[in-house]
């Protein structure tokens, strides 16, 4: 097993890219409204639920998905 799919930018597929991006930016926005002393929307932390399920999603269609041949063009 490729642990590398995982972790390495390199052999995310997309729908992790979008998990990791997605709970970076949700705790850089999180970072900026604390620091502006404002309340926290209620529920914000479930974002983190659904960055870590799209993440899961993505690694196991990474590891047991089929290859597609997206880089195959047709003219």
């Amino acid at each position: 097993m490729d642990f590398s799919k995982l972790y390495h930018p390199n052999a995310l597929n997309s729908f992790q890219f979008i998990a990791v991006v997605g709970a970076i930016m949700s705790a850089g926005a999180q970072l900026i409204i604390r620091l502006l002393g404002n309340a926290q929307p209620e529920g914000y932390n479930y974002l983190y639920l659904c960055w870590l399920a799209l993440y899961i999603g993505g690694t196991l269609l990474n590891y047991f998905g089929k290859p597609s041949d997206d880089h195959h063009h047709h003219h």
